[in-house]
Order: C-alpha cells, then sequence, then structure tokens
C-alpha cells in the first residue's frame, strides 16, 4: 500500500472522525479537485489515499491531493444535500458533470398586486412564483393558452396599488374591449376574484387538475340548483377545456397521486436518468439529465445525485419514487419502492423507453456531427464489455458454410473502426476436409489466413470473432497455437442459439444484454460473415452443377468443362454459340460433339412438349 506523501497529510488522516460528512480535497496550489460525501469519513477518505486505485483517473487524483478538509454533518442525507450545493457552486474538476448547459422555460406568477402569469427562462430571486421547469417548450404553451383561455387576467406591466387604482390613473386598454381582460385597473374587478383565478390557474399549472375539476362541478351544481343557469353554463364550459386538457395527458391510473419514477442506464462515459413526475394519475413532467461521471462513482451514488438534483428542479412534493434498483443510502421524506409488476412497473418501463429514445436521437445527432467520435465511443464500449486489453480497431470474423459436407466453403469479413472494410473480405474453398467437419474446417481457416501474418508480415486484429460455441472456438485456438500467436490477439466465439459469448479457457459464456452496442456490432460481423460465405457457396454450388452438366457431353472432362465455363459464363450462352467459338475453347471435334448434344436435348424438349395434331 502506498504511504501518504508527506508528513501533514499523514496526521489528517488519523485525525479524521467516523462520523458522516462532507470531505474536500485540494492541491498543492491550494485548487479544490473533489467534493464527496461519507457516512463514515474516515474510511471514506482513508479508502482514497491508502489503497492502490485501479482507476487511471483516481490515481492522478490521488497524487495530486495535498490537503484535506472536512465538514461534519448530523446524517448522511445531511452530507448528501450539503455536497449536492457545493459541487453546484464550485465545479470541482473531478466531480460528476451534469450534462445540461440548456436553460429551460419556466411559468411566472408575478409576486405584485393582480399578478401576471407569463413564461420566462429567467427565474429571479424577487418574491415570485416559478413552477417548471418545462423541459418542452410546446407543453409550456399548451398550458399558457389553457389559462389565457380560461382566465381573463392582465397582461399590462401597470403598477396596480389601491392608491394608482382609486386615483384613476389607468384607462381600459383593447384588451379589455376583446373581453381578454376585467378591468382590474380601473377597479371593475376586485383583487379577491382575481386571485381565485390565479390560485386555479397555480392548480392548472401544478397538474392538480382533479381536485380542480371537482371544485369546478360542485359550483356548476350548486349554481344550477339555485336557478343560475348561465353561469352554471360558463362553469361547464370551463371544465370541458380543463378536461379536454387532462384527457391529452399520459393517464396512469386515478387511484396513483403524487410519485416521482426514475430510471436509469449507463454507458460506457455517461449515465442518463429519465424522470417522470406524477401527479393525480398524469405523467405532468417528463424529463431526462445527463451526467458525466469523473471518477469510479457506483451506480448507487450517481441515483441519489440525479434524484437529489431532479426534485429540488422540479420541486417535487411526492412521498414515494420508483426505482430500479434501491440506492444504498436512505432518501430523507422519501419512501423508495423497485416495483416488480403491475401499473408502476409500467411506469418504470416507460421511463427505461424514454432513456432509450433520448440515446438513440443523440447518438444520431453524434453520429452525423462527429462520425469518427461515435465509431471510438462503440470500440470502448467492446473494449469495456468484452474485457479487452486493447481497443478494438481491427476485427475479423469467421463463418462456414456447407451442405452434407459438400461443397464446403469458409468467409472472413473484416470491420475497421466498427464498420465494414469489404475490400478485406476473404472467401476460403476448404481444402484438406472431408465430410461435415465444422471443428477442422475452421481450424484450417484460421492456420491459411493468419500464417500469412507470420510468413509475410502482417498486422494482426486485435480480436477474432468465431461463428461458433466452445468446439470452433478451441479449433481456432489450436490452429492460432500453433502459429505461436497464442496470446497475442483476442479471441471470442458467439453461439447462435442464445447469443453467448466463449472466452477461451472459460467455460461459463459471457451474455450481453440484449439491446447493447457491444452485442449488436457482433452480431453484426456474424450476420455479415454468414451473407458473404453463402453467397460464395451458392456460386460455387450453382458452377459445379452447370460443370456436371458439361461433363455428361461424350469427350467433355472437368478441364474442358471449366475452360468452357470461363469463357462463355453460362451453358445457356454455349447454347447460343457458333461453331467456330466452341472450337476456338475445346477444337472442332468437341466443338461438333457440344453442338449435336445441344440439338439433341433441344429436339428432345420439344417432342415433349408437342401436342397432337387434331384428327380430321
Amino acid at each position: 500500500m502506498p504511504e501518504p506523501r508527506h508528513a501533514v497529510l499523514s496526521e489528517q488522516l488519523k485525525s479524521l472522525t467516523d462520523q458522516p460528512g462532507v470531505y474536500r480535497f485540494f492541491d498543492a496550489e491550494g485548487k479544490l479537485l473533489y467534493v464527496g460525501k461519507a457516512k463514515n469519513l474516515k474510511k471514506r477518505v482513508n479508502s482514497y489515499i491508502q489503497k492502490e486505485q485501479d482507476s487511471a483517473r483516481l490515481r492522478v487524483l490521488v497524487r495530486k491531493i495535498d490537503r484535506i478538509e472536512t465538514l461534519v454533518t448530523e446524517t448522511e442525507w445531511d452530507a448528501l444535500l450539503l455536497e449536492n450545493n457545493l459541487i453546484k457552486a464550485l465545479q470541482p474538476r473531478y466531480n460528476i458533470l451534469l450534462r445540461d448547459d440548456k436553460t429551460y422555460p419556466w411559468i411566472c406568477i408575478k409576486k405584485e398586486p393582480f399578478p401576471r402569469i407569463f413564461s420566462t427562462r429567467k427565474r429571479l430571486h424577487d418574491g415570485s412564483e416559478y413552477l417548471g421547469p418545462f423541459a418542452s417548450v410546446k407543453s409550456m404553451r399548451a398550458v399558457l393558452e389553457l389559462i389565457r383561455s380560461l382566465y381573463p387576467l392582465r397582461s399590462c406591466k401597470l403598477n396596480l396599488t389601491p392608491e394608482n387604482i382609486a386615483a384613476n390613473k389607468f384607462k381600459v386598454c383593447l384588451e379589455y374591449h376583446l373581453q381578454n381582460c376585467l378591468g382590474p385597473c380601473v377597479g371593475e374587478q376586485s383583487e379577491t376574484d382575481y386571485l381565485e383565478m390565479v390560485a386555479e390557474a397555480r392548480a392548472i399549472v401544478r397538474g392538480k387538475t382533479g381536485s380542480l375539476l371537482r371544485e369546478l362541478k360542485q359550483q356548476m351544481t350548486d349554481l344550477a340548483a339555485q336557478y343560475q343557469f348561465e353561469e352554471a353554463q360558463k362553469i361547464k364550459q370551463k371544465w370541458e377545456s380543463i378536461e379536454r386538457f387532462r384527457a391529452k395527458s399520459v393517464v396512469v391510473q386515478l387511484g396513483m397521486e403524487h410519485m416521482d419514477v426514475f430510471a436509469f442506464y449507463r454507458d460506457s462515459d455517461e449515465v442518463y436518468v429519465h424522470y417522470l413526475q406524477i401527479s393525480e394519475g398524469a405523467i405532468v413532467q417528463g424529463f431526462t439529465l445527463e451526467l458525466q461521471p469523473r471518477l469510479d462513482e457506483t451506480d448507487s451514488e450517481l441515483l441519489l445525485m440525479a434524484m437529489l438534483e431532479l426534485r429540488l428542479r422540479f420541486e417535487s412534493e411526492a412521498k414515494l419514487a420508483l426505482l430500479p434498483f434501491l440506492p444504498d443510502t436512505d432518501f430523507q421524506g422519501l419512501s423508495l419502492q423497485v416495483p416488480q409488476r403491475g401499473e408502476k412497473k409500467a411506469l418504470l418501463d416507460l421511463a427505461e423507453r424514454n432513456i432509450r429514445f433520448h440515446r438513440k436521437e443523440k447518438l444520431s445527432q453524434l453520429l452525423v456531427k462527429d462520425p469518427e467520435r461515435h465509431s471510438r465511443r462503440i470500440l470502448e464500449t467492446l473494449q469495456r464489455d468484452l474485457h479487452l486489453k486493447t481497443l478494438p480497431e481491427h476485427m475479423e470474423c469467421f463463418d462456414n458454410s456447407n451442405f452434407q459436407g459438400a461443397f464446403p466453403v469458409s468467409a472472413m469479413v473484416c470491420f475497421k473502426q466498427a464498420k465494414p472494410s469489404k475490400a478485406d473480405y476473404r472467401h476460403y474453398n476448404v481444402k484438406t476436409v472431408e465430410g461435415p467437419d465444422d471443428f477442422s474446417t475452421m481450424k484450417e481457416v484460421i492456420s491459411r489466413r493468419y500464417r500469412s501474418c507470420v510468413e509475410q508480415p502482417e498486422t494482426l486484429p486485435q480480436l477474432i470473432v468465431i461463428d461458433g460455441g466452445k468446439g470452433q472456438l478451441n479449433a481456432a485456438l489450436q490452429a492460432l497455437n500453433e502459429l505461436g500467436l497464442q496470446n497475442k490477439v483476442a479471441v471470442i466465439g458467439i453461439a447462435k442459439r442464445l447469443e453467448e459469448i466463449y472466452f477461451p479457457n472459460d467455460p461459463v459464456p459471457l451474455y450481453l444484454d440484449k439491446r447493447s452496442e457491444s452485442l449488436k456490432v457482433i452480431q453484426q460481423m456474424r450476420n455479415e460473415a454468414h451473407r458473404f460465405g453463402i453467397t460464395h457457396y451458392r456460386n460455387r454450388h450453382r458452377a459445379s452443377l452447370k460443370k456436371s452438366q458439361l461433363e455428361e457431353i461424350p469427350g467433355i472432362g472437368k478441364k474442358r468443362a471449366a475452360d468452357l465455363l470461363s469463357r462463355f459464363k453460362s451453358v445457356r450462352r454455349m447454347q447460343t454459340a457458333t461453331e467456330e467459338e466452341l472450337q476456338a475453347v475445346v477444337g472442332l471435334e468437341a466443338a461438333r460433339r457440344i453442338l449435336a448434344f445441344f440439338n439433341a436435348n433441344s429436339a428432345d424438349n420439344t417432342g415433349e412438349n408437342r401436342s397432337e395434331p387434331p384428327q380430321m
């Protein structure tokens, strides 16, 4: 174990407390490197300093640490909140990066007499109420349009204090004449009535339409009972408008009140957390947060940070959260569940689908903007998933094809930078194997392909993929060992039935996620090798059938049949060739025999198809 570099740091480690809190790492220049939380400060900090780290980034961080500062908190939850605030305020170099440089819009209820309701991207500390943020501008506009259609709220910026209104400082504007405003500026609407409209608008923005609809329905019933049918009709129209708007939301289940849903996906260098906010049985908010881990943060740490950030950002009041897994720290004031079935599991699946759509859209944009970076990210994912020592920039895949041992062929396809390199594809006609022996065929083809790499130095691939299970993989390994190439190139086998990935000397296969990019690249290579090999097999089989037909002609053997097919390409062209054209290939006597054979066959076919003349 490496010792701390100097006595000051060593003394700091000894004096650390066992209580929860936040620790900060500084370099020799006093720059903040990292902020972290811990249930036990002493154990957590010592795990960085006194243990050999696997991550290169962690080793660099530890080498730079010159000073440690700690802040003790009452609970681990307090430490989590403090860590979150410090990271946002100080932006340490090695901390998780929130990949969110967008400014999302809010709906503001301005703190003023007769409050205005409008959209803004600037959240000021002016005492106003800010509802949101909205991940979709379209959905925010839909909410504002509904509010404006239901409630004639003012849009002007006049200072409507009681003194100004009493002094008759204002006159009604066009909005009043268009009935978009009820004239509070001239005292035609009381502030009490106005604030009631604002309260109903607030309920719509917060997604609390269920309780609002119940209140409106009660008002409508009361007015109808008092024979105030015109007023009741106005309330009914408002109720119908809110009900139509509510129907556009994704209705989950009316029994569900408030809850948060978090889906989690970790990529090679980024983490995605999708958040669904459920209010009164409807999804009122959906948002995907991107995190970029800087060190070896666990999935639990990343999920906790995302949950805290999203709940604070969207001002969630839910007491229940649905998660794909339980983090190792309790979330204060929130009940955590991992649903296994039913409506809650369907909600979690919906959030996970949203992550896939988000990633797919992002990757397609990345592919257009920077295809090289996209390819490298795929290769890095492959390297991590297959535990490869080097980046597999050059990969080759082999597949065998035959029919009951006849016409055995093999194909090799080459992928460079995760894309097919068709100029490097190769066909192999199997020479030493009799009958349907897939293992011996694989050994022969691997030997022939990589013998040239030994005799005439060529660049070896970083990864060889064998289409088959342990038997084919062991045959390929035997061929490589005989060539002295063992441990110089990574080799895996992929079995088709369950898509198991087999490694040398490992009886337990690896099962990659069916949606993983690594498996998709390997499947693409396997399918391309199969297509390329089948095409070559069919061509050989077709040519063999033509040769066997020609060899029925007296005096035409395998050599002459091959020469004829090489010159005319098909039997049909031979049938229409002249005697002189055939003579140029096989000589005069053989040319006459060929013409006689084709003419006899043509006459036989004509006789078979000719019908008897009608009897007179």
